[in-house]
């Protein structure tokens, strides 16, 4: 329960410092971790990430940032995706699974160290505003691949959603990261609505100690994040994964039999 603990604080953690990047550590901190099998470990880590994802928000400051037409947009998109990534999980058998997250880690934690914003942004107008007519079919298709990787692997998406917001529309970093949270508490539900049949065998004690400590830390970490050197946190947080990733690939080759 210790542990339960632990890694629900530092799903909490990165999700409130980055609005990313925490939901990649979830699935194989539950598998290898707290010992859970894999098909009960991606909806108990979509449910984490939807609560502490909540947390993220919470703070007046945080919500002042959020651009609620772009995180209906791409939630809308990923809804129909997640079911869709949901059924493609359920063929694949769960050691190549298990590698393919590792790989997906890799270009996470490969991305977070290019960092970089874009402040023109491609969707950008002259005056500072957004184009919508040429951003919505952009937006659509960028909240549908992060929809189907949320139901594949039981991720909220947020390190894809971050770098799309800034390169599709030229949101700002604080902008982003309360925008990508509202959008991965949006393809979390989703997610976790397309797990629906896994849900009466949950471990509920693992969930809400795991929930409860991601959500203290969260709406914590929220209240900070406008302090600190993102580009730093986003440069420790992508080395850490980095790390995971080989941990969860060398544990998918080797114990097969973790994964239940």
């Amino acid at each position: 329960m210790f542990l339960a603990g632990l890694f629900g604080a530092i799903i909490g953690l990165a999700l409130g410092l980055l609005g990313a990047g925490g939901s990649i550590l979830a699935v194989p901190a539950l598998v290898y971790g707290v010992g859970q099998p894999l098909q009960m470990a991606i909806p108990t880590s979509l449910a984490v990430v939807a609560i502490s994802s909540v947390g993220g928000i919470a703070p007046r400051e945080r919500r002042a940032h959020v651009q609620w037409p772009v995180a209906l947009v791409f939630g809308a998109a990923g809804v129909p995706a997640a079911f869709a990534g949901t059924a493609l999980g359920r063929l694949v058998p769960q050691r190549w699974l298990l590698l393919a997250f590792s790989v997906l880690m890799v270009v996470v934690a490969v991305r977070m160290l290019r960092g970089g914003e874009n402040h023109a942004g491609a969707c950008r107008t002259g005056e500072g505003g957004i184009n919508w007519r040429s951003c919505l079919p952009k937006a659509i298709g960028a909240g549908a691949a992060v929809g189907a990787l949320t139901g594949l692997f039981g991720v909220g998406g947020g390190f894809v959603i971050v770098p799309a917001l800034a390169a599709l529309l030229g949101l700002g970093a604080q902008t982003a990261v309360a925008t990508s949270l509202v959008i991965v508490l949006i393809n979390s539900v989703a997610g976790l609505a397309a797990h629906a049949s896994a849900a009466a065998r949950l471990d509920y004690t693992i969930l809400l100690i795991f929930a409860g400590a991601a959500l203290v830390v969260s709406v914590a970490a929220g209240r900070l994040a406008p302090r600190l050197p993102a580009d730093t946190l986003r440069h420790w947080f992508a080395y850490v994964v980095l790390a995971v990733a080989a941990g969860v690939a060398l544990a998918a080759i080797l114990n097969p039999g973790a994964l239940g």
